[in-house]
Formats: structure tokens, sequence, C-alpha cells
């Protein structure tokens, strides 16, 4: 029998490792709700990527997804991390345990490829696109890698007579051909499904409420293309709401699940290697002079900007084939590093304060009320 309203579910970047079966406990309810769930996984996992050897990447751990989701997107800074070992190993997992999945692929073409399900008659669409780089994790006609779109930086110095210094401003936009590579693409999904989402890796990195120029740029050129939702991951962080022309634009979901003691300063390498692209060591011990926050010492899973405790898992309500509501699900992560739904006594109004004041403070439009323990977005 065909339900009145199919439930989208989408939540921020995924990492799992040791006992990955604990860090659903807090979502696990949620989830089971969802009937078509989206997130996306962050990093590559192999049997065989000596890279990845430290880190418990086996894609053994990922038999929790196989539970609950139903596609997951690829694009991102990480896919190259174990080159190409690690793609192929992560896609023949996803392949083999029907995971359906975009973003990434052996060569260029599978990148780009959509995904499409389908639930209740009504076809889901997906693409998704890497926008932070690095290059190299970029595919090529005949290299493994991510679907991206190449942003242009430019530095203005401003007023401040300090060449070499701090700029007064960082102007950032897309670059022409990839841009309209994935323009091209939404237009041509939109003719395939019901309901077209967008995920981007976008957004800059541990930094509260700032956007960047191009994350706007790309995200309402998705929705000009026909995009009916943009989700957005990357920075490890919340990010604000916007609604554009009637769609909502979730600028970033921060973590889903992320259990990463790797990332703490002192970490040290036994058994895996290191690469050009990846340095799991040096990456540890730099990061929070690179981006200007410390770690609370509490979560040791869980080393980020200490305002990433606070998460949400975006909801979308999908009624005769179109989304007629979107929603935040408040989570807070605890110091063990899994993530709990939290009711709005319970810890959500902290969640909302939150919200609204990275989402006004970014100058977005979207408005936020309480429908009991989930929160529902409007303009």
């Amino acid at each position: 029998m065909k339900k009145d309203n199919i439930i989208l579910l989408a939540g921020g970047d995924i990492i799992l490792g040791k006992d990955p079966g604990l860090y659903f406990e807090g979502v696990k309810q949620m989830l089971s709700e969802g009937d078509v769930v989206v997130g996306q996984l962050e990093v590559p996992y192999s049997k065989y990527a000596q890279e990845l050897l430290d880190l418990d990447r086996d894609p053994d751990n990922l038999w929790p997804l196989t539970e609950y989701f139903d596609v997951l997107t690829l694009a991102g800074n990480h896919i190259y991390d174990a080159k190409e070992q690690g793609i192929e190993d992560t896609l023949k997992w996803l392949d083999e345990h029907g995971i359906a999945h975009t973003g990434g692929g052996r060569n260029q073409a599978e990148a780009v490829k959509p995904a499409i399900i389908e639930k209740d008659g009504v076809k889901f669409g997906f693409l998704n696109y890497n926008c932070t780089g690095p290059k190299i994790a970029n595919a090529g006609p005949a290299k493994a890698g991510c679907a991206f779109v190449d942003i242009i930086i430019n530095f203005d110095m401003g007023n401040v007579a300090n060449p070499g210094g701090n700029p007064e401003y960082i102007y950032t936009w897309p670059e022409p051909v990839t841009f309209d590579a994935m323009k091209s693409g939404i237009t041509a999904l939109r003719r395939e499904c019901d309901v077209l989402c967008v995920y981007f890796h976008k957004g800059i990195v541990h930094k509260p409420i700032k956007l960047a120029d191009y994350e706007k740029i790309v995200s309402h050129a998705a929705v000009d293309c026909g995009a009916d939702v943009v989700f957005s991951s990357h920075s490890h962080i919340l990010h604000g709401v916007e609604i554009y022309k009637g769609k909502t634009i979730y600028h970033g979901l921060n973590n889903f699940i992320a259990w990463v003691p790797s990332l703490n300063k002192n970490f040290r390498s036994t058994k895996g290697i290191k690469n050009e692209v990846f340095d799991p060591e040096e990456w540890a011990r730099s990061r929070s002079e690179r981006f200007g926050f410390v770690p609370d010492e509490n979560y040791p899973t869980y080393p980020f900007h200490p305002d990433s405790i606070y998460t949400v898992t975006a909801k979308c309500v999908v009624s005769a084939g179109h989304i007629t509501q979107t929603r935040l699900i408040p989570m807070i992560v605890r110091e063990n590093g899994v993530p709990y739904v939290v009711g709005r006594y319970e810890g959500g109004e902290k969640v909302l304060d939150y919200m609204r004041k990275i989402t006004n403070g970014a100058g977005l439009n979207a408005l936020f009320e309480w429908d009991k323990d989930e929160i529902v977005i409007y303009a």
C-alpha cells in the first residue's frame, strides 16, 4: 500500500571504523522511519590499500550502511586518499551490497552518473559534485576519482599594506567549463526523475557561519537547473539554511557519524604508509594550527571544532511526487562520539539556537519553528 507521504532523509559526512554498530544507536530509530536515506561516504575503504592500515577502513566496517542507507554520495576531497585501489574497493563493496551511489567512479563517466531509485512510484534522482579539491582527486576519462566543479580563487588585499599577508577578502567562483558540465548534468537528470537532489561537497572547513562566494553560486545554479533540494557537507561543522526560489538549500549538514581517532594530534602510524596525497600523521599534527581551533579532549574519537557536536539530519516530506516540506532533525554528539537524536527539551533547543545563529550570521533567509521534536524550515 502506497504511503501518502514519502520521507527523504539526508545525513552529512560518514566515517566508520571500530565497533560501527555502536555509532548508530542514537539514530537508528530515526533512520528506520526514512523511506529514502542518503549520506556522504567521506573516505575510501579497502582491505588492501596500505595507506589505510592504521585507520580501520576495512569495508567490513561499513555493514550498518546496508541496514539504513539507500544512496551514498562519494565526491569529496578524501576519495583519492588510497588512490585507485581505495576507490575500486569502495565501489565494489557498495555494488555488492546493493547501495546506490553517485559522485565517484573508475572514470569520469561513472563518477558523474546519477543514482536513480524508485519508492512507491516516485523516482528520486541524485547527483554529487566536489567543489573543494584537491585536483588529483578529480576523475578523468581514464582515471578514477570524483565528479567535480573547479573553484577559482582571487585574493584581494584591499586597503591592507601587507602583500603576502592575510587578504582583506577572498573571492571564489566556479570555473566555467566544469560549472557548465555540472549544469548540463542536472538539466539532463531533471527529465528522468520526480524528485531531484543535488549533494555538494563544499564549504570552509571548521569555520562557523561563513560561506564562500561560490557556495551560493553553485547551489542557486543547481536549483535553476531543476534541483528540488540541495544538500551539502565537508566543513565538519553546521552551516546555515537558505530558501531559494522556494527550494531548500542545506549549506552544511556537518558530520552524520565520524569515527576518527587518527585526527588526534598524538596519532602515530605503525602499519600504514603515506603517499603524495595522504599523510595521516602530518594532517593530525597540523590541522588545529591550520584551521584555528582546539578539539575538546573529552571527544577522543571525534576531534573536531567544539561547535560540531551540534548536528542535524535533513528531512524532506514528499507528497504526490513533490517535496512539500523540509525539516531538521536535531542531534548532539556525545563524548563517546555517538550522535543521538534529541527532542526539543533534551538538547534540541540548543541545536536550534545554533542553527538560527549561523543562518542569520551568514545572511541567509530561512526561518525555523518547532513541530513537536522536529524543526520546520520556512521563509
